[in-house]
């Protein structure tokens, strides 16, 4: 699940719901300082969960900003595991224009990270239009990772088609990637909400697909929860072909309805044990 620190409170009063030792992403946004992210680390391990602290590469001004956070995080007790992505800046605002340069500043595992979540794009990436690049990109950094002794994991942008996702993870291990990957899956929202995100994030979604997925691109009042998306995931599912499979719930409508909702669906939202994170 995803974190902000304004959600601190939420989570201490909704642990009890959540299996211990789920990972929960701590942002990297804007209006948070380095302060409030490491706050927000060390309230998820106080609470018996893992912290996963996002790097946004093109969002770091300097490396001293990088080293900063990650001493930080490990004084805090929040540090082990990190995701690195590019970022959403179209420029790099320091000295690393992509996660694979964080990566290969050799500065992670100095500060005692021994595992690397990246970001995988099953409905493709709207700012790289050739899919080949995608793919190359993400078979190089996890191929840094093995040289660095790194574990590697793969989290997916979030989508609505289960077919297509698992289609793409399919691909992914035939192309010889065997790290875990956790799928994307959008909380339950208001559709107003997860169409607003969809849109922020570049995730296409089409009217027959909406209506798969329980809601109607025309009439966008109402609710929308990934019961079927899941349901569909985990019918589609073969271990032979996709290997270790988890969900990753990005929570649009707040860690506390997230919470409630995988709590009322504890036996629906495992595609493979033992959960989600």
């Amino acid at each position: 699940m995803d974190m902000q620190w304004k959600e601190i409170t939420a989570l201490q009063r909704v642990s009890p719901l959540i299996p211990p030792g789920t990972r929960l992403h701590v942002g990297f946004l804007d209006s948070e300082d380095l302060a409030m992210r490491v706050e927000t680390a060390r309230a998820i391990t106080r609470c018996g969960f893992v912290a996963i602290p996002i790097i946004a590469a093109r969002r770091l001004e300097s490396e001293r900003m990088l080293r900063d956070y990650l001493t930080a995080l490990r004084a805090a007790g929040g540090l082990g595991s990190v995701m690195v992505v590019g970022g959403d800046p179209a420029r790099p605002r320091g000295p690393y224009p992509d996660a694979g340069s964080v990566i290969g500043s050799g500065i992670l595992e100095e500060h005692g990270v021994r595992e690397v979540s990246l970001a995988g794009h099953p409905g493709g990436n709207p700012a790289v239009a050739d899919a080949g690049v995608l793919w190359r990109a993400l078979a190089g950094k996890v191929t840094a990772l093995e040289r660095r002794g790194l574990r590697g994991a793969i989290v997916s942008q979030f989508g609505f088609d289960p077919a297509q996702v698992l289609a793409w993870i399919a691909d992914l291990r035939a192309r010889g990637t065997g790290v875990p990957v956790r799928v994307g899956v959008p909380g339950p929202a208001s559709v107003r909400s997860t169409l607003a995100n969809a849109s922020r994030y570049g995730v296409a979604v089409s009217a027959p697909v909406a209506r798969e997925y329980g809601f109607s691109l025309a009439d966008p009042t109402g609710d929308a929860a990934p019961d079927r998306f899941i349901e569909a995931l985990a019918a589609g599912y073969d271990a032979a072909r996709h290997g270790e499979v988890r969900l990753h719930f990005n929570t649009f409508g707040g860690i506390t309805r997230t919470a409630n909702w995988i709590n009322r669906q504890r036996d629906a939202y495992r595609v493979t044990p033992p959960g989600a994170g």
